[in-house]
């Protein structure tokens, strides 16, 4: 796995997207609002994976310019349904922009991206990003790659390794890394790592 994705994941959810994208009634990620909160009103915000379109709701319900993204064609037309708005057909790996976002969201998504090329995607995101914009992503912890029982990929990424891989990909004014416990849709309950990064 060299390429910024993994075919058998981006599979999965292109089988099960209508179920994949209804699963998500629990509510919006639960460190949206406090990132929400950090934003300046109006900010052009980029979602990366944006699944059902459940956060991307709520960030457009709170004023805020979403270019909601996701790397599967079936899922992003469940969101584009939810949302009303169109919902752009994007992987990680393909994000070009330079200095065209206030903010970029990668919740539980960014996950899916194999640590060999994790840094390099980082970078794009970084370079998307404008002077004082800002980065959420969160990843389930573990510290090994491997796949859940659904075959997905995940990297499983450990708070020092994230802090590190963030610090390999560009200059950042700040790096906060926390970790937690969380779960998913497999339904199994486990350690998760925030990062929130300022460029």
């Amino acid at each position: 796995m060299t390429q910024g994705f993994d075919p058998e994941t981006l599979a999965f959810y292109a089988k099960e997207a209508p179920v994949y994208t209804a699963s998500g009634t629990g509510g919006i990620s639960r460190h949206l609002v406090d990132f929400a909160d950090r934003l300046v009103p109006g900010a052009q915000l980029l979602e990366l994976g944006c699944g059902g379109g459940i956060d991307a709701e709520y960030l457009i319900a709170r004023g805020f310019d979403v270019d909601a993204t996701d790397g599967v064609a079936e899922i992003a037309a469940q969101a584009a349904q939810r949302l009303g708005q169109p919902v752009r057909v994007m992987r990680f790996d393909e994000l070009d922009a330079e200095a065209a976002y206030d903010a970029i969201l990668a919740s539980a998504s960014l996950l899916h991206v194999p640590r060999i090329d994790l840094a390099l995607v980082l970078a794009r995101v970084h370079r998307a990003l404008r002077p004082d914009g800002w980065h959420l992503g969160t990843y389930k912890g573990g510290g090994q790659e491997g796949r859940d029982r659904f075959g997905r990929y995940f990297n499983f990424l450990a708070a020092d390794e994230a802090r590190r891989l963030y610090e390999d990909a560009g200059p950042w004014q700040e790096i906060e890394v926390t970790e937690g416990l969380g779960g998913g849709y497999d339904g199994v309950q486990g350690p998760w790592v925030r990062v929130i990064a300022r460029r």
